[in-house]
């Protein structure tokens, strides 16, 4: 088969799904035309403005939405809109046709009818369809369509949620199939899961199960909306918006929907009667309370007591709304404190309390259901388990809960409590299999119940997951662990509280290079949960600071500026792979490494503004480097200072990883965009290999740093105090943005003069320790502390 390459994509529809998908595509750097119908009262006389306004409102809603579905503000410059009465023939020039409209079988016919006539043999063309049969919707069509139809359920919002269900037809062509699956993976930066043509596919029959039998345990163990989402959150690894939660920003219509088909079309389920609405449920569906979508659902917002506008619950006895109520159960007080997730399941599972009992059941009825569904919506374990977590942000798979639980043991205490596994689980324990999963080598494999043995998950050689090297572990303290990972590679993570950087850390990043300069031919830094680094620990800087140990204070600066010195001037390449939150102290350390591998998803930002302080582990000090560097003769020199400046000094977090390109942090031609989270590990390995095999040479440090001194002072100066006088500044603010400026500038000098990095790390050093003794610093840094917002004194 030829190459495949894909340069331009027609989607069709503009829906809330539709526009998303084109700004995703447009996102990767893709072409994107975007078609939707003319409005019934337009003829075609009209001009192009009005018989396109369907699409192009529903695109500017799109881009008007928070969280934003696009990378950048200019990505929609790559998204070319029209209609399907005027533009369709367009589509002939497209390489894949997405088509993403109304639920019905008999509209999407219809369409596909009119895209046969455009359409050019051998493009791709697919529905993200989420209830109607794949196999249904190409009847009728040509072999050629046929042959390269199927269906691509992307989840919503596309951009962040991870998860892509590829599902066939019998008439499907493999080679397809393969391409989808890999340029889904590689390109789109999706958990592709190949999903066979059952009612909700994959992750929608497990979800809504999950959600379904939650309602009935409400009924069950008389429990309330407060109680069931204070433990099927993040408590469990599962997201914020836990259950009911998450039915009110889906859409508890569309959850209703969903149950009901599949409690229709799947006659051969065992626990097809969990699908069945409550009557609750049919009230508030009645009362037309669907969630966000109307304003009230489960929750809803309304003035309290005290006037100002709160978050009330849903009596489910009453259908009264309520205050919320704080939940508390003794297993869920001892066991938040845990912060390792497999542990704290242990725990909580296992407690005699109401919750424990909750969560119990709750586990016990999704292992069942998940292992009856096998081979029926999936041959494999690892694809359910993808499925839910890429698709409905699970920290942990269902398969993977159970092996954390301990199979044989969970499995015993289920059938005791009236909860029966498929013939396949007892197969497998009683051959002495006690996991579905194992590592081998570094590698994740997976039971598979049709041939009783293990088989290596497709993908493990590109996903690299560093705590599957538990065997390799070359160095640790108590809170890094170094791993060879490979051809010469080491790779360092840490595990403290939202991996924050301590002493500990900054230890075991020194350590790290000590050892790959020694033996090894570079280092990779990343880390495994939702976020990279929140950054320093703050909580170690506010006790030496309230405390006036300003020796202590001056050590641990000089230690994290050494620090990211070593990784600047190490002699084998250092890459840093980060991904969500990479904040601080963070974001020094991807600004001093060789290169940056970063997930699409990274949010990154020097935002030390925001308790009072400046980067004082080298930020400030390498954006004035950066500026230095990018100084034109064509414009005034205090322009690009001014930009970076500007970037601390509102304390600007990248909202992606393409604007942290931006805004500076990042930087173009060297540092990188990994799409798929998963890969970036394995892509920051590649990385160190070729910095190292092309002749890798430790950078020699700058003395050659132009700063601007009372030029550039002034004018930022004038900028602080116009902010002030706005209201946009506190008298605090203005504190610390003139220690910024006096920094970013190179000091009181009265002309240009070039300097060394070193010394613009002692101006760094020197602004941070003065204002650790700033009371109004310290009132900020505890705020944070506490787990709020900074306050703005």
């Amino acid at each position: 088969m030829s190459k495949r390459i894909i340069k331009k994509i027609a989607v069709l529809g503009s829906g809330v799904m539709g526009s998303r998908i084109a700004l995703h595509f447009a996102g990767i750097g893709l072409q994107v035309l975007l078609l939707d119908i003319v409005p019934k009262d337009v003829s075609e006389k009209d001009p192009k403005a009005a018989r396109n306004k369907i699409v192009n409102d529903s695109l500017q809603a799109a881009l008007k939405s928070n969280p934003s579905p696009s990378y950048t503000k200019d990505v929609v410059k790559k998204v070319r809109t029209g209609n399907f009465e005027d533009n369709l023939q367009d589509i002939a020039d497209c390489d894949w046709v997405i088509e993403v409209v109304v639920e019905r079988l008999d509209i999407k016919q219809s369409l596909y009818e009119k895209v046969e006539k455009y359409r050019k043999p051998g493009t791709l063309i697919t529905s993200n369809t989420s209830g109607i049969p794949i196999s249904m919707l190409s009847q009728g069509r040509s072999e050629d369509f046929r042959k390269h139809f199927c269906g691509t359920h992307f989840f919503n919002p596309p951009r962040y949620l991870r998860l892509l269900e590829i599902i066939p037809t019998p008439e499907t062509d493999p080679a397809v199939i393969d391409f989808l699956m890999h340029y889904g993976d590689l390109y789109i930066g999706k958990t592709t899961v190949l999903a066979k043509d059952t009612p909700a596919f994959i992750a929608n029959r497990i979800g809504v199960f999950g959600m379904m039998s939650i309602f009935g345990l409400v009924d069950k163990m008389d429990l309330t909306i407060d109680e069931v989402d204070a433990l099927t959150g993040p408590l469990i690894g599962r997201p914020k918006s836990a259950t009911f939660r998450t039915a009110d920003v889906v859409g508890i219509d569309t959850l209703v929907k969903v149950a009901k088909g599949v409690y229709e079309h799947c006659k051969e389920d065992e626990k097809k009667d969990v699908f069945q609405i409550p009557s609750w449920l049919n009230t508030v569906v009645e009362n037309n309370w669907l969630g966000d979508k109307t304003g009230q659902g489960f929750f809803k917002k309304q003035k309290g007591s005290g006037g100002e506008k709160e978050i009330f619950t849903l009596n489910l006895k009453t259908l009264t709304y309520e205050p919320r109520q704080k939940p508390k159960f003794a297993s869920v007080d001892a066991a938040k404190p845990v912060d390792d997730l497999k542990q704290r399941l242990k725990m909580l599972v296992g407690a005699q309390d109401k919750a424990g009992e909750f969560l119990r059941h709750f586990h016990y009825g999704l292992f069942s259901y998940i292992s009856h569904r096998i081979p029926e919506i999936s041959d494999e374990v690892y694809r359910i388990d993808d499925a839910m977590m890429a698709g409905f942000g699970w920290e942990i798979g269902a398969f993977e809960s159970w092996d954390v639980l301990g199979v044989e043991k969970t499995t015993k205490a289920m059938k005791e409590a009236g909860y029966e596994v498929a013939p396949w689980v007892d197969k497998m324990i009683a051959s002495g299999q006690t996991s579905f999963y194992k590592i081998e080598q570094g590698r994740t494999q997976s039971y598979d119940p049709a041939s009783g043995t293990y088989k290596t998950v497709p993908g493990s050689n590109e996903f690299i997951i560093l705590s599957n090297y538990q065997d390799k572990i070359v160095w640790k303290n108590s809170s890094c662990r170094v791993y060879d990972i490979g051809d010469d590679v080491l790779g360092i993570q840490w595990n403290t509280k939202m991996n924050s950087i301590g002493g500990d850390v900054l230890q075991g990043i020194n350590k790290a290079i000590e050892l790959a300069e020694k033996d090894f031919k570079g280092l990779v830094i990343a880390n495994e949960g939702p976020n990279f680094s929140a950054g320093a620990n703050v909580g170690m800087i506010f006790m030496f600071a309230i405390e006036q140990e300003y020796d202590e204070l001056d050590f641990a600066i000089r230690a994290f500026q050494q620090t990211m010195m070593r990784c600047r001037y190490s002699s084998v390449p250092v890459v840093v792979a980060p991904h969500g939150l990479a904040l601080g102290g963070a974001c020094e350390l991807s600004l001093h490494s060789d290169k940056v591998c970063a997930a699409a998803e990274t949010y990154t930002g020097l935002v030390e503004l925001g308790v009072g302080l400046i980067p004082g582990g080298g930020g400030t000090k390498e954006f004035v480097v950066r500026a230095s560097d990018e100084m034109h003769q064509d414009e005034p020199e205090t322009i690009t200072l001014k930009n970076r400046f500007l970037n601390i000094a509102t304390a600007k977090v990248a909202t992606s990883a393409h604007e942290a390109f931006e805004l500076g942090f990042y930087r173009k031609g060297l540092d990188e965009i990994v799409m798929n989270i998963n890969r970036r590990v394995g892509e920051a390995k590649k990385s160190v290999i070729e910095l190292y095999d092309s002749g890798y040479v430790m950078p020699t440090p700058r003395t050659d740093i132009r700063v601007l001194g009372r030029n550039g002072l002034g004018p930022l100066y004038a900028g602080v105090h116009g902010m002030w006088r706005a209201n946009y500044a506190t008298d605090h603010d203005v504190t610390v943005a003139k220690k910024l400026a006096y920094v970013m500038c190179g000091g009181d000098l009265s002309e240009q003069t070039l300097v060394s990095e070193q010394y613009l790390l002692d101006l760094e050093k020197e602004a941070f320790l003065s204002l650790c003794g700033e009371r109004k610093t310290l009132e900020r840094i505890q705020s944070v502390l506490k787990g709020g917002k900074p306050v703005r004194n």
